[in-house]
């Protein structure tokens, strides 16, 4: 067993897009696991857009990363050392948290997962939080009916390409927003959406009107900025808008003004903010009810994977930037054996 564990430590908090010299990798001894506890070797990091606001030292949901803390995010690993029953070497395991090579992690913060089930990345992606959190906006805000017409921005996103294809098994129209005509492409041809509105156009506004002619009952917002006042206009009376992620502004050092929301009392709009952490329980859920849907290949889903723990600022960014497709992951170390 390797005794050395790599980590990568927030260094400074970035202004504006972060970056390498914002962090410090750093070399420690595996530690070994007290009562109750697991060490986990790391396969697979989730990079997410929420990991931002993990940077800055504003108030929020959850506690910001400390200077010198090892950088947060959720990883699936296997199980080298284990003082937990239930839990044994060569176990795999998704749930423990930390850019770094091997983790440790109190029992009850894990699941097994099955090693003849989906690929364990899907995990942090399809089957992880973006695919639960998808499910749960659409579940618990979403309420989506047949016929009603569905926007999902970020659509070709881990969040959003799911959402999309629930209100697509729900029987609505829906129309994506993307950025770039191969992402688009994909959207509407590889997951079914009906249309797929590049916001990189030159009127946004006029496209999407043009592309949901008879307005947005449901909005799953994962962008703000000029996606968000594209969308606001078209809302219909009693639309629903599940509030995800702004990450068109999560490098701001100040929030943009807002609209004026005066509207949502005429037309009677509910728009709501979740956190699929308020609702654990639509985790088991949704893997039992997706994991099936993926090895059939009736749930599309894309991923872009990038090699090397070192290189998890670089992916950060990439994500901030738009410029992964699909679910951003860092393969950290080899696959279970």
């Amino acid at each position: 067993m390797n005794d050395t564990r790599r980590a990568l430590t927030l260094r400074r908090r970035p202004a504006g897009m972060p970056g390498p010299d914002d962090f410090t990798l750093i070399e420690t001894p595996v530690p070994t696991p007290a009562e109750g506890q697991v060490v986990t070797r790391t396969i697979w990091l989730s990079i997410d857009p929420y990991m931002r606001g993990r940077l800055s030292d504003r108030a929020s949901y959850t506690a910001p990363v400390a200077i010198g803390g090892v950088m947060t995010g959720e990883t699936v690993g296997e199980v080298i050392a284990s003082a937990a029953a239930g839990f044994a070497p060569g176990d795999v395991v998704v749930g423990s948290r930390g850019w770094e090579t091997h983790s440790l992690s109190p029992a009850q913060q894990l699941t097994r997962l099955d090693r003849n089930g989906p690929p364990l990345s899907t995990y942090l992606g399809v089957l992880g939080m973006p695919g639960t959190t998808a499910y749960s906006g659409m579940l618990d805000v979403g309420r989506v009916k047949a016929g009603e017409t569905v926007v999902v921005s970020a659509a070709s996103g881990p969040v959003g390409s799911v959402a999309g294809q629930l209100a697509k098994r729900a029987g609505a129209r829906v129309v994506g927003v993307a950025g770039g005509a191969e992402k688009c492409l994909w959207v509407q041809e590889t997951l079914g959406f009906d249309d797929c509105v590049d916001h990189r156009t030159m009127d946004l506004a006029e496209a999407l009107a043009a592309a949901c002619p008879k307005g947005i009952d449901v909005y799953f917002e994962n962008v703000g900025g000029a996606v968000q006042a594209a969308v606001i206009p078209l809302l219909n009376v009693f639309s629903r808008v599940i509030v995800c992620g702004m990450v068109a502004q999560y490098n701001d050092a100040r929030p943009p003004p807002g609209p004026n929301l005066g509207f949502m009392i005429a037309k009677r709009v509910l728009m709501q903010g979740i956190l699929v952490s308020d609702r654990p329980e639509r985790f088991a859920e949704w893997r039992a009810l997706a994991a099936p849907w993926v090895k059939d290949g009736s749930l599309r889903y894309r991923e872009t994977v990038i090699d090397g723990l070192e290189n998890a600022p670089d992916a950060l960014a990439q994500v901030l930037r738009g410029g992964n497709f699909g679910k951003m992951l860092v393969r950290v170390g080899p696959d279970a054996a």
